[in-house]
């Protein structure tokens, strides 16, 4: 059973650190499992927090990635501090990327992060100021 006020996991990211790359999102997906959350719960969750972190490494410079847990509903919440996104509308379509191409020979940058990032959750809010960073909030209900 959760608890009412929540349980809250928070990650630094570091831009461009592959090595660490996915590591907040599995431990989210791990602690929504120990909590007993319904799997295609954790599926949304964890997709939306691995795209979330996902475009910290590759486009930022560094960024906080904060889970939120509450019995009904799970928040995520990234902040980072980067370049911003300068068309919001063009980087929902699926397959627009501003990734380099080094970083799609490493099969990442598919220009799929924040179109599933839309699919998966109920509520998805960007805030971005380009040469600034991004924030984004997203509610997934339980």
């Amino acid at each position: 059973m959760l608890p009412r006020h929540g349980i809250v996991l928070e990650f630094s990211l570091i831009g461009g650190d592959f090595d660490s790359a996915g590591e907040a999102s599995s431990k989210i997906k791990r602690t929504l499992q120990q909590l007993g959350v319904r799997p295609e719960i954790i599926r949304r969750i964890a997709i939306s927090a691995y795209e979330a972190e996902m475009n910290v490494i590759i486009h930022a410079y560094r960024g906080v990635i904060r889970a939120e847990i509450f019995s009904d509903r799970t928040e995520l919440c990234v902040e980072d501090e980067g370049p911003g996104i300068r068309d919001v509308d063009l980087a929902m379509q699926e397959g627009y990327s501003t990734a380099p191409d080094h970083i799609r020979e490493m099969g990442f940058g598919a220009g799929m992060g924040l179109p599933n990032m839309a699919r998966c959750t109920d509520t998805l809010d960007i805030q971005t100021t380009p040469g600034i960073g991004t924030k984004l909030s997203m509610i997934i209900n339980h």
